[in-house]
């Protein structure tokens, strides 16, 4: 794909399609006047006419207007004059591309990046841009036989800015764009995969194929031997039952010289049954989503490695399978974990916090400066927070603000969620040091503390993921959240965003 900016007039654009807009009561978008202006009031005698929605999510398409160079115009519905903001953005920009997917279209001119948005500048305008097309054009269909439909052929993507000051940020919001775009495509396919093809080996080869290609990356796997000597019983209790073996992925990313890392920890449970607490069978494929936290973490190093960042970033993934067995653990049993700490199993369906607790304790000896774990580790974060935000928990105000800030920014959304030694108060158990479940109620919160048990000492984080990781229904698939977050918290401490 390649990417422009220019200050030039719409009308003047022998594009393929122009994006424009228009407000409540015929307000036109500065792309749409020029439109409008150049073609002796088209546009305005379609409004006059009740032919063209201004409600947002809806798209005009006029063909060859007068006076303007453009095969096509998308004239996209904005709302009411001065509430535009990022969301309401991205959805004009992926109505406009759905508008054309039946088309032969290479090229777009995107003129909505002129416009006022909430809490946006030049940068932001065009990253949201390019991500909201990549996510517009996406398609899953490696594993389906015969000749596959090909989206159409967009090859260029062109940007209006109001001044040439604003290219450089324009431009670089672009690069950015496009990089994160590539990383969240990459995360919906490892997502998407069914789980006898993403195993717990194929994570690690990905990985070890990212570092081939990347001189400032190296990949080293664990395998279960070399687990098991570092006493990671909580993470080898998971695995137990299955003839996958276990891995554990560790990607080392250098661009920063000695200074300590960032470290992302996914959780990559690649088919979950539950173990032997078995999971009711309605629904249960969509179990093979359970490793998105994984898939994204992996997003996010992809996303880093080709912006060549100047900044440390190590992923950690464990990844396993939970499936039940005569080997598998049971319910009661008690494990003790890499940090020396005992386990009571009591439910074997809450094994991605199992996982992630020798994966955090294993993260202590790269001294990072900051850690932060991805999961989709509960349902109850989607009974709280629906499909909508992700839960964010952190022992740090500071750190759980910052990471509050970066979703809003990228429009990646989260939601600050409570700790507290009353909840935690729920995992005790009468046998171990704890429990790996607290009860009926608070299950998020329950499940944060269990994994603040083993971050003391370290500035850390955990996004529970459950309810944005993926789509249930007609639209069913991974959604490759939360890598544009994540990107932009890196991409903010690296000093990369001005």
């Amino acid at each position: 794909m390649k990417y422009f900016t220019t200050t030039g007039k719409a009308s003047n654009r022998a594009s393929d399609c122009v994006i424009v807009g228009v407000y409540n009561r015929g307000k036109l978008s500065a792309g749409a006047s020029d439109i409008d202006t150049a073609s002796k009031g088209y546009i305005q005698n379609l409004i006059k006419s009740g032919d063209i929605s201004s409600t947002p999510g809806r798209v005009t398409l006029l063909n060859k207007v007068p006076g303007v160079k453009a095969k096509r115009i998308a004239l996209a519905g904005l709302g009411k004059d001065g509430s535009l903001d990022a969301i309401g953005f991205k959805k004009a920009v992926a109505a406009s591309v759905k508008s054309l997917l039946n088309s032969k279209t290479k090229e777009i001119f995107n003129t909505l990046t002129l416009e006022p948005v909430k809490n946006c500048d030049p940068y932001h305008l065009a990253r949201h841009s390019i991500e909201t097309v990549s996510d517009t054009l996406y398609r899953f269909n490696q594993m389906k036989s015969g000749r596959k439909k090909a989206s159409m052929p967009l090859s260029t993507v062109t940007h209006s800015i109001n001044k040439r000051s604003d290219a450089a940020n324009s431009k670089r919001g672009t690069k950015h764009g496009d990089a994160i775009a590539k990383g969240v495509a990459l995360a919906k396919d490892l997502g998407n995969l069914p789980a006898n093809v993403c195993t717990p080996n194929y994570l690690a080869e990905t990985a070890k194929k990212m570092a081939a290609s990347n001189t400032r990356l190296t990949t080293s796997i664990l395998n279960e031997a070399e687990m098991e000597n570092l006493n990671m019983g909580a993470l080898l209790s998971v695995t137990a039952g299955a003839t996958e073996p276990g891995k554990m992925i560790i990607m080392q990313y250098k661009g920063a010289g000695s200074d300590k890392p960032i470290v992302l920890v996914g959780k990559g449970v690649t088919f979950d049954t539950g173990g032997i607490s078995l999971k009711p069978g309605a629904r249960m494929d969509e179990m093979k989503f359970d490793m998105c936290g994984a898939a994204s973490v992996i997003g996010v190093m992809s996303a880093i490695i080709s912006i060549k960042l100047d900044i440390n970033l190590t992923v950690i993934v464990p990844a396993v399978e939970n499936m039940p067995a005569g080997n598998a653990t049971r319910p009661g049993d008690i494990v003790k974990s890499m940090s020396g700490q005992t386990i009571e199993v009591l439910n074997t369906d809450a094994e991605g916090r199992m996982i992630l607790c020798d994966a955090l304790t294993y993260a202590r000896r790269l001294k990072p400066a900051t850690i932060i774990d991805v999961a989709t580790l509960t349902g109850a974060c989607v009974v709280a927070l629906g499909n909508h935000r992700c839960a964010i928990y952190s022992n740090n105000d500071d750190l759980q603000d910052e990471i509050f800030s970066a979703a809003k920014r990228s429009e990646d959304l989260g939601w600050p969620m409570p700790m507290g030694e009353q909840y935690a108060a729920q995992l005790k158990s009468n046998f171990a040091d704890m429990a790996n479940i607290g009860g009926s109620t608070a299950g998020s919160v329950t499940a944060a503390c269990f994994l603040g048990k083993f971050t003391d000492g370290m500035k850390w984080a955990h996004l529970d993921i459950a309810g944005v990781a993926w789509k249930t229904g007609e639209q069913k698939g991974s959604t490759g959240r939360p890598v544009s977050l994540l990107s932009e918290f890196i991409l903010s401490r690296a000093g990369a965003l001005s």
